[in-house]
């Protein structure tokens, strides 16, 4: 366990408990063991892959309450942001999303070793997702464009809900870029956080709040979504 990644935690005012600091301990080392076998991530040494995973995921904490909230994480990957939320808030249902089916199976894995039971893990491709207009949440952490990643991520948001796209800090021209996006969908930007992970190291959430109800047409294929975003 990093000692600093328990004051970092402390400063978002988050209070880590013994099980969840194990369960952090056991993420990190599962996370590395099988990144041998398969590409997870590229950070694998221990200060790093608490400060630019788990932290940054927890980040996501000053949006709002995720306590007996439901989210869709889309393209997780290795879980970020979506599984340390659910290990400091355990009442939070979450669907984990991902194209790939070894990412999936991997997360089937990994919820084991951490004895979470009741996350929902589907291989599939979002746009092809039938649960619209359902999510308190959806996150997503780099997957795209924010004008592309907006038709694949809001139209799973409920009305009164959150879209948060987790960039890094020169997001300004993508989010001018999607702002006709974010409008057509049923959105309305909230607020923009920025903050800083280490020195020089700064990052964003984008908070995009949904505020009517998204048409079945979207989300689009995904060769229409990139050949013609909104």
């Amino acid at each position: 366990m990093s000692k600093s990644f328990i004051h970092d935690c402390e400063s978002l005012g988050i209070h880590l408990t013994l099980a969840m600091e194990k369960q952090f301990s056991t993420y990190f080392d599962y996370l590395v063991n099988q990144n041998q076998v398969m590409n997870l991530t590229a950070i694998t040494e221990m200060n790093e892959v608490y400060t630019k995973h788990f932290f940054d995921s927890l980040w996501l904490t000053k949006v709002g309450t995720f306590e007996q909230k439901t989210l869709l994480d889309v393209g997780s990957g290795a879980g970020f942001p979506s599984i340390p939320l659910k290990i400091i808030c355990p009442s939070l249902q979450v669907t984990i999303i991902d194209a790939l089916q070894k990412r999936i199976d991997f997360l089937s894995r990994l919820s084991s070793q951490i004895e979470i039971t009741d996350n929902k893990l589907i291989h599939g491709r979002v746009e092809e997702f039938i649960m619209k207009n359902y999510f308190d949440y959806v996150t997503a952490r780099a997957v795209a464009r924010l004008n592309i990643l907006t038709e694949l991520c809001l139209p799973f948001v409920k009305v009164g809900g959150k879209f948060i796209a987790m960039k890094s800090i020169n997001y300004e021209e993508e989010l001018k870029e999607a702002e006709n996006a974010i409008d057509k969908l049923g959105g309305k930007i909230e607020t923009v956080i920025e903050y800083e992970l280490e020195n020089d190291l700064k990052r964003v959430l984008i908070v995009i709040n949904k505020v009517r109800n998204t048409t079945d047409y979207y989300p689009r294929a995904f060769g229409l979504i990139k050949k013609k975003p909104l």
